[in-house]
């Protein structure tokens, strides 16, 4: 016994010493199911037990009791080895952790949404330089059409009033009136293809866009990669290639739109530890594999140190410098890919730097 039983009890430690385990109990149905189980013990372990306690001011406490069988050294069963705590006690914490579980979710949704703008701010930087192009040349031929509308506008107005032809010769000659209607139909092809091009760029961002949606749906994996793949690659510099290896289709089932944060987080990895490197690249790789799709990674960085290993998934951890990264990619990447059945590992790569692995189940 201890000094908790004795402080619950009210008794002093040699009045508990020497008699039965059932006096213990407050009430009859307590003190029969006591001598069943401890006073006669099968020889089984015991697990919260509720029984009621004969409390220090005379009434009941529930207390959850757990017991352990005690063997002598030839195996002979010799009694029950039996701890307990206050159900009140449990009960307070069980809500303590209900309650810490309950402020983990929140704050595991708030990292999920810190990395959301983390991969949008990556997203915006690509999709800047992607619609700056078509969005110039597109502003360049509206502007030249705009100049080419108002001479023709006053070349017409000339016609209409029946000047000499001298006057409208020289005025021809004048606003280039053959120069602009050469020009014409250029302008208004390009001004098209750039409108078209601004069109699908839009139309891209609608896919991208099912990243917050988790509908489960049938989607072809090579096609996001090669959605997310392009949109990294216009958010970054410094030579960095990704050079694809992947079959025309590979379909899975889950949220292309969270895949695709998976990829441009990988993809964005490697160009991180890439940076050192003359020819930075990643060599993403998809394939079939028994049961399973599996998408390599595998950059020509310096890899991972085996002792940051263990520790590359745990939220928050990085190896970059202070402020340049919240160590939440790979983690959220992690939690994504086991949400859809898969697994993500990494290693270091036979042939230098590092390999991350992503499987999934084949539809």
């Amino acid at each position: 016994m201890n000094q908790s039983l004795v402080k619950l009890t009210g008794r002093r430690e040699y009045d508990l010493c020497g008699h039965p385990v059932v006096d213990l109990f407050a009430d009859e149905a307590s003190r029969e199911q006591a001598a069943r189980t401890f006073v006669h013990p099968t020889g089984e372990t015991v697990h919260e037990l509720e029984l009621q306690l004969r409390a220090a001011d005379g009434g009941a406490m529930a207390v959850s009791l757990n017991g352990t069988p005690r063997h002598g050294a030839s195996g002979k069963l010799l009694g029950m080895v039996v701890t307990g705590r206050p159900v009140g006690e449990l009960r307070r914490a069980y809500h303590a952790l209900r309650q810490a579980h309950d402020d983990l979710k929140r704050t595991q949704q708030q990292l999920l949404h810190s990395e959301k703008m983390a991969s949008l701010g990556r997203l915006v930087a690509g999709v800047a330089h992607e619609l700056n192009n078509p969005i110039s040349f597109v502003l360049g031929n509206v502007h030249a059409l705009q100049r080419y509308a108002s001479r023709l506008a006053r070349y017409l107005e000339t016609v209409h009033r029946g000047a000499p032809a001298e006057e409208l010769k020289s005025l021809r000659a004048e606003l280039r009136i053959d120069r602009i209607i050469g020009d014409l139909q250029p302008l208004i092809e390009g001004t098209v293809e750039g409108a078209e091009r601004t069109r699908d760029i839009v139309d891209g961002l609608k896919r991208f866009s099912a990243v917050d949606r988790d509908e489960q749906q049938r989607f072809d994996l090579v096609a996001v990669v090669q959605r997310a793949v392009h949109w990294v690659g216009k958010a970054i510099s410094g030579g960095f290639r990704a050079n694809l290896s992947l079959p025309r289709t590979l379909m899975v089932v889950g949220s292309p739109g969270q895949m695709q944060q998976v990829v441009m987080n990988l993809v964005q990895n490697a160009h991180h530890a890439t940076s050192g490197q003359v020819s930075p690249r990643v060599d993403v790789i998809a394939r079939l594999e028994d049961a399973s799709v599996v998408l390599e990674f595998h950059d020509n960085g310096p890899g991972i140190d085996p002792d940051n290993l263990p520790r590359i998934f745990d939220p928050f951890f990085t190896t970059k410098p202070v402020g340049k990264g919240t160590g939440l990619g790979l983690a959220i990447s992690y939690g994504i890919v086991e949400r859809h059945g898969g697994q993500l590992t990494a290693a270091n790569h036979a042939e230098g730097g590092a390999v991350f692995t992503l499987r999934l189940p084949v539809v």
